[in-house]
């Protein structure tokens, strides 16, 4: 039971729970990246290029093997650098849109720490200017 209870202690703290609401944020926020950057993104970027799909640029290896039907007997083996070019484009639009956000999050920060912030220090107060006029008078009165 002990063993139970330290695992409830572990799960209920409150940055275990913001991680996983991150962590499920995060994947649909990578889901809705990678869409835009396949629907959106690249279909006019592979018209600027010749109306190249990405997914499509493959170099083959190997090419299939066909029996006398015209059934795949063993398939070709490619490198499918388009999908790599695609991954590539997710990752940097996901960079770049995470970069944006803490950048505005961190100006907001920014913003409101210097509204807490005082313009000026206030002034000492009467006991403090009592006990530097003491002090200024004995430093005065030593030499």
């Amino acid at each position: 039971m002990k063993l139970l209870d330290e695992f409830k202690q572990f799960a209920m703290r409150g940055n275990v729970v913001d991680m996983a609401v991150g962590i499920i944020i995060g994947g649909a926020f990578g889901k809705i990246v990678s869409s835009f950057v396949s629907d959106v993104i690249m279909p006019p970027l592979g018209i600027l290029i010749g109306g190249v799909n990405f997914t499509d640029l493959k170099i083959t290896i190997k090419q299939e093997i066909l029996d006398a039907v015209g059934q795949v007997v063993n398939p070709a083996v490619t490198i499918n650098y388009g999908n790599f070019i695609q991954v590539v484009f997710d990752f940097i639009i996901i960079a770049f849109s995470i970069f944006a956000m803490i950048k505005v999050m961190n100006n907001l920060n920014r913003k409101k720490i210097e509204e807490q912030a005082p313009a000026t220090p206030p002034p000492p107060t009467a006991d403090i200017q009592l006990l530097t006029e003491i002090r200024d008078i004995l430093k005065k009165d030593s030499k």
